[in-house]
């Protein structure tokens, strides 16, 4: 797994949680360090070892941990690089959306080596979308699930989504659209500012 992956765990988890569960955590995992290497890749097994140990010391099922995580990835300001990426493809949630199949594409751009999943996005009727997760990613719907909905808060529409299953070789997500604009949505300018 990518190391950009493993130490947005690692953020996560010091943010929320402290840096003393985090070190618990690694040593839990006989990882044999507590800080990772944002562009090194790390052999899946150990992270998934890590995510195991994570579950274990905060009492929380994966899905749910890793759905927090995904919103964690929208919605702090440590991780804001993210946003701006995920706010460029449009300037609704709908277009958002749309632009879900070339997020890979968008995130090996920014980083090469970072392979993310194949995403699918199939507009039904009346407001609602499937999105399918490709396989992968050890729990890549779950964060996409967060992500899904901290965006949603971000543009200030209004959804309801719904790990609705693997279907071949995919998790899907349903996206049911209630309102575009029930809330006002997060500030966010193209260009970014300077320090």
């Amino acid at each position: 797994m990518h190391g950009l992956i493993n130490k947005a765990i690692q953020s996560f988890v010091c943010s929320t949680y402290g840096k003393s569960r985090w070190i618990r955590v690694t040593e839990a995992a006989n990882l044999g360090f507590v800080e990772y290497e944002a562009m090194l890749v790390y052999d899946n097994r150990v992270s998934r070892r890590v995510l195991d140990e994570l579950c274990r010391e905060l009492g929380r099922p994966q899905a749910e941990l890793l759905e927090d995580l995904g919103t964690y990835l929208v919605s702090n300001p440590n991780t804001e690089a993210l946003r701006r990426l995920l706010r460029f493809g449009g300037v609704t949630y709908v277009e958002f959306l749309h632009s879900l199949d070339d997020l890979p594409d968008r995130a090996r751009l920014a980083v090469s080596d970072l392979d993310l999943p194949p995403l699918e996005l199939r507009e039904e009727q009346d407001g609602r979308f499937s999105l399918a997760c490709h396989d992968g990613l050890p729990g890549y719907a779950d964060v996409m699930m967060g992500i899904l909905r901290a965006m949603a808060d971000d543009y200030g529409a209004l959804v309801i989504l719904e790990h609705v299953g693997t279907g071949q070789d995919c998790e899907v997500i349903e996206i049911t659209l209630i309102e575009t604009a029930f809330a006002e949505g997060r500030k966010f300018d193209l260009g970014a500012r300077a320090g």
